[in-house]
């Protein structure tokens, strides 16, 4: 499958999004995370499309604080037990964090919970897909794949915006 991928500059530095025509496939913090991401793919170029314009819009207002709810197409593949972990991320709303223990029971697994962890870290939609609303029990910010300065920084404009 081929990807359609742009770049995106954002507060939290660079932002790759793609689509494979469909709906949108990956958004990676940072060029790292990009070529993990990109390389499950058979190629990807560098193009516009009306999703990634679309995607592109969405983020810059979300950033703005002009939008808490994304309406964008989306496809993640993965094993059942991710793709689950990932459909409840979209349960938590705007604004608030979840523990990981507490996510795992939104699956009925109350025992996954370090599952959970990997599955969020190795979640391919970033942001829209919000893994960066779930936190540690104790409350302390753990893991996110671009780093905890990004993770802290989500959670700080969304919970601005949802006072």
């Amino acid at each position: 499958m081929t990807l359609l991928y742009q770049k995106l500059d954002s507060p939290v530095g660079a932002i790759y999004i793609a689509t494979d025509g469909e709906s949108l496939r990956v958004l990676a913090i940072d060029k790292n995370n990009w070529r993990r991401l990109k390389s499950s793919f058979n190629q990807a170029k560098e193009k516009a499309h009306p999703i990634l314009s679309n995607t592109k819009q969405q983020l810059n207002e979300y950033f703005a604080h002009q939008r808490t709810h994304f309406d964008l197409p989306i496809h993640v593949d993965g094993t059942p037990f991710q793709v689950s972990a990932w459909n409840a991320l979209l349960a938590i709303p705007y604004g608030e964090t979840r523990n990981y223990s507490e996510q795992a029971l939104m699956i009925n697994n109350p025992n996954a919970v370090r599952a959970i962890g990997r599955s969020n870290g190795l979640n391919p939609i970033s942001i829209i897909v919000p893994c960066h609303r779930v936190i540690g029990k104790s409350g302390k910010l753990t893991g996110y794949a671009s780093g905890l300065k990004d993770k802290k920084y989500l959670i700080d404009l969304e919970r601005k915006l949802a006072l």
